[in-house]
């Protein structure tokens, strides 16, 4: 899972860096008629750092012992990425570009797109690992899930930093 997470931080590197790149190459960053919702994007934010804390609240009661306490945490933190998900759609349902209006377009869409197909990959990941929950649970599979999930929303933070609040 350590070397997939180091091959993944080099594809959102590669993103970041196209960014920069754009945006030191234009004259005008965003464009002007690009409106983003930072206000709802800083909420779907907090919803998503608030996620890794429940995840760890339930590895840490599965490792203890307690499955039904954990699986509790685990659907939690699965409620709270599905309400980023669905902040996300929001999102792009209002935009007033899309990926192919201009170049901030495009990055923005790519950017936040996969973000988010990574997101929807961890909940089936969460998922998986909830339904699988035994008196003994497979701890492999608890921390690989753990890692991944929170390496998704530390990508996010540095997305929203650089989308969102950087502009």
């Amino acid at each position: 899972m350590t070397l997939w997470l180091a091959s993944e931080l080099m594809f959102f590197a590669g993103l970041f860096a196209a960014y920069f790149t754009l945006r030191a190459e234009s004259t005008a960053w965003p464009p002007v008629g690009v409106d983003l919702a930072v206000g709802r994007t800083a909420i779907a934010t907090v919803i998503l750092v608030l996620s890794s804390g429940t995840l760890w609240k339930g590895e840490r009661a599965v490792e203890s012992g307690n499955v039904s306490i954990g699986r509790r945490w685990f659907l939690a933190t699965l409620a709270l990425g599905i309400a980023f998900i669905t902040m996300q759609a929001i999102e792009y349902s209002t935009l007033g570009f899309s990926i192919s209006s201009h170049t901030y377009g495009s990055i923005f869409y790519t950017m936040t797109g996969f973000h988010g197909i990574h997101v929807i990959v961890g909940l089936f990941l969460i998922t998986l690992m909830t339904t699988m929950l035994t008196p003994r649970p497979n701890r492999r599979l608890l921390r690989g899930v753990g890692l991944y999930w929170h390496f998704v929303d530390a990508v996010w933070i540095g997305l929203f930093a650089t989308i969102y609040l950087l502009q």
